[in-house]
């Protein structure tokens, strides 16, 4: 073992000879330490690392994956995996996020940089103690010392780099769905919206755009213009974002396939060949993204779409999930012919039956993959969170080396941190279930604590059929997510938010709009978490250290300025909420309507309507908002409204910048410093606007502890 210190919060573990992930880039000086603090180390079997927890301690993070913000109880595995159904019993998801906060007496975090399975054992084995386990000695571990869990978040995300910002119309309202199949049906869905009333900036493309479900092509029958429906699409108000899965296609003529094979950028296998599974298209070969030249060809192909319009791109199926082999596929029938004519007891049966259940990305197949890197042989066993980390990379990569001053919506389904950097990610194949917007809340603080901020689920749920209800609840939550986007299955229940009766329709239109209105508070927030290495979701106790705030998950904050207390259980009409302190309620169902009422600290029960979503604003806190639109780039935010709580101060720095280039990073961008003070019978307001701002008129709208409100009007 080897030990660095990075700085006086931080020191770096390093055993064996770990494989550089790329997340962390600082090397620290090197001094001699024989124990890694906090933790006692076992080599027997597995390598393993325990502590002993006390009774009081959190453990906070993991970022996408089950149970609740306080992962103590239960046993996680960090490999990523293509696993559509999130009930409590999974260990894995779709994302490897290795970074945990432990919150009582002792506090500290820790980062373990190792890209192939690691159990955390959270108190579910032994009630009092926290182990991790890796498969081998080969791994970086960082301990992170700070005062609170806050603190330790943000010395964490200062040491994994500056999280991804999409362009600014990816903070609008977005609409997918499997079998979107056609110009036609996405042309409907389009003027449905319009027709509709409701704001929307991008429909999906999913895989029925292909020509035979083979990446950067396009289906000459379906779409058979597509260059000018994009264009068309365009005018309308519309981007369109397509998926790029990562199997190739193994078909003679097919550009992307010949090209992988003839420059030997593929995955191979045990014997050297290129590795074979089936995906969407049938047998298909995988890019090694962790080979550079094949993760810049690959990254390059993105233009094909870019340079037609394209302006946006997820990736999937990228863990990667792998439908089956020849190998398992010849092991299941071989157990067929075995069983044929039997008569099978339950055993016989069982065994029969996950022989095909457990067909699909076997570990058996994962350790049969092998990676060029550098010009070694690596197993992909041992780097598999890489695969889609390094497919995002491989896109932002591509796409700047052609527009180096344009930013793409990039996002992914498998992830590790340190992928952050490159795109966001979404929650993956969730289900129309309630718990399932819980698990939602639950899981976006986790992710912002892992790097990712740009982050959101499948709204609605992508499997089994919603109903009105769980739209409307689950759309009010997703309006503060910053990627907003509504998912389904084919087969499934239309979901879009005309898709059920008129006054369903009538209470989607006014959260969507609402959405467009929050989006100068929303952006805002999301910009200053980036560049001030913070989160935009925030487990309230991060902020308000009672013992109450300490046991409440189902309440977030939303950058500084505001708590929401989502409902997200049926047929309820209100829910139990907490307030740390005293907080200025405004229950928005049309948000061109403002009332607002004082809320006392503590417990109390909120009636809210099924068109209602309360928004706490905290005090001395200032929320701005702006007007709706039918798309982002229609906004015309040259006049805010400024929503404040005062009982003796606030102030609010409000960013904004192009929404299109990199220029912020140059210190392109507005920043306008909003003050409020009370005064006796009055309040003065000061309000310093940058060089670079378009605003200018604020309308202020101020709540004092009484429940008073006065409104003022300030020009710039």
């Amino acid at each position: 073992m080897k030990a660095f210190v990075l700085d006086e919060n931080i020191t770096k573990y390093t055993f064996g000879k770990p494989f550089d992930t790329e997340t962390v880039f600082l090397k620290g000086t090197e001094i001699t330490r024989e124990n890694i603090e906090f933790f006692k180390i076992n080599k027997e079997e597995k390598f393993n690392l325990t502590y002993n927890m006390d009774i009081s301690q959190i453990v906070f993070g993991l970022g996408e994956n089950q149970r609740g913000i306080n992962k103590r109880g239960g046993i996680y595995e960090s490999f990523c995996k293509d696993e559509p159904n999130h009930t409590p019993n999974k260990k894995s998801l779709y994302g490897a996020h290795n970074f945990i906060v432990l919150d009582g007496n002792e506090k500290f975090g820790v980062f373990v940089d190792f890209p192939g399975k690691v159990v955390f054992d959270v108190g579910f084995s032994n009630n009092n103690e926290l182990k991790i386990s890796l498969g081998e000695e080969n791994f970086d571990i960082y301990i992170i010392n700070g005062k609170n869990a806050r603190s330790i978040v943000r010395k964490f995300l200062s040491l994994i780099g500056e999280s991804y910002v999409p362009p600014k119309w990816a903070f609008g309202y977005q609409q997918s769905r499997w079998s979107y199949k056609n110009e036609n049906t996405v042309l409907n869905i389009a003027d449905s919206f319009i027709k509709n009333d409701i704001p929307c900036d991008a429909i999906y493309l999913d895989i029925d755009y292909m020509d035979k479900f083979k990446d950067f092509t396009i289906d000459s029958d379906n779409f058979p213009y597509f260059e000018s429906f994009i264009k068309r699409m365009k005018n309308k108000g519309f981007r369109l974002v397509p998926i790029i899965d990562a199997g190739v296609k193994i078909e003679k003529g097919y550009n992307v396939y010949e090209e992988g094979v003839e420059k030997g950028y593929f995955c191979t296998d045990t014997e050297g060949k290129n590795f074979t599974a089936a995906v969407w298209p049938g047998l298909c070969h995988f890019p090694d993204f962790l080979n550079k030249e094949a993760r810049r060809w690959f990254g390059l192909k993105y233009k094909i779409l870019a340079n037609i319009g394209i302006e946006g791109f997820w990736n999937d199926m990228n863990e990667p999930a792998l439908f089956y082999t020849k190998r398992g596929l010849k092991e299941a029938l071989n157990e067929v012919k075995e069983c044929e004519g039997k008569n099978l007891d339950v055993y016989s049966f069982f065994n029969l039956r996950s022989k095909f259940s457990n067909i699909s990305s076997a570990d058996e197949d994962y350790k049969s993959i092998y990676h060029n890197v550098d010009g070694n042989k690596v197993n992909h066993y041992k780097v598999h969170n890489m695969y889609g980390y390094n497919m995002l990379k491989s896109a932002s990569e591509g796409l700047k080396e052609v527009y180096n001053n344009k930013r793409f919506l990039l996002f992914s389904r498998a992830s590790y941190i340190g992928m952050h950097k490159y795109g966001g990610i979404w929650t993956g194949d969730n289900h129309s279930w309630w718990e399932h917007i819980l698990l939602n809340i639950k899981m976006m603080a986790s992710l912002n604590m892992c790097g990712f901020l740009y982050i959101g689920a499948d709204t609605g749920g992508f499997s089994t059929d919603a109903n009105s209800q769980l739209v409307i609840r689950w759309t009010q939550f997703s309006i503060f997510t910053p990627l907003f986007r509504n998912h389904s299955s084919m087969g499934t229940r239309n979901q879009e938010p005309f898709s059920f009766d008129d006054k369903t329709t009538d209470v989607l239109r006014n959260v969507i709009k609402f959405r467009y209105a929050l989006i100068p508070y929303i952006y805002s927030e999301y910009m200053k978490a980036v560049i001030n290495n913070d989160m935009y979701f925030i487990p309230i106790c991060f902020e308000y250290d009672d013992k109450t705030s300490r046991r409440i998950e189902n309440q977030l904050l939303v950058g500084g300025s505001i708590m929401i207390a989502p409902v997200y259980e049926e047929n309820s009409a209100g829910r139990y909420v907490y307030c740390p302190e005293d907080m200025l309620l405004w229950k928005v169902s049309d948000f061109k309507n403002r009332k607002f009422n004082v809320v006392k600290k503590g417990h109390m029960y909120l009636d809210v309507e099924l068109d209602e979503i309360p928004i706490f604003i905290r005090k001395d806190n200032i929320l701005v908002i702006g007007n709706t639109a039918s798309n982002v780039d229609s906004l015309d935010n040259r006049e805010l409204n400024v929503i404040a709580f005062v009982e003796n101060k606030a102030e609010y720095i409000y960013y904004d910048d192009d929404g299109i280039s990199f220029d912020y990073k140059k210190g392109n961008y507005s920043k306008i410093t909003i003050k409020i003070e009370k005064t006796k019978n009055d309040y003065n307001i000061d309000v310093k606007n940058s060089k670079n701002s378009f605003l200018n008129k604020l309308n202020f709208e101020i709540v004092d502890q009484e429940g008073t409100l006065s409104k003022k009007t300030i020009y710039i």
